[in-house]
């Protein structure tokens, strides 16, 4: 989950994501740095979030995000 929060944090530093859990219902993430999210957990884990794992549940928290790359990281 670390790695998660370092990649969240570089796109939208000062943010304390340790404890958000409205990243996008919240308005934290924009539809912009969802895109710079998607294209960087896709190159550090190695995975590939399709369309179909865009959806607002998959990245309103760090946990839902962690849960995503560990379900597309087992297929």
């Amino acid at each position: 989950m670390n790695k998660i929060i370092e990649i969240l944090s570089e796109i939208i530093p000062g943010e304390n994501f340790e404890t958000a859990n409205n990243l996008v219902d919240g308005k934290i993430l924009t539809s912009a740095n969802i895109i710079r999210l998607v294209a960087s957990l896709n190159e550090q884990f190695d995975i590939e979030i399709t369309p179909l794992y865009l959806v607002p549940e998959n990245f309103n928290s760090v946990e839902s995000i962690f849960n995503l790359v560990t379900l597309l990281d087992e297929e």
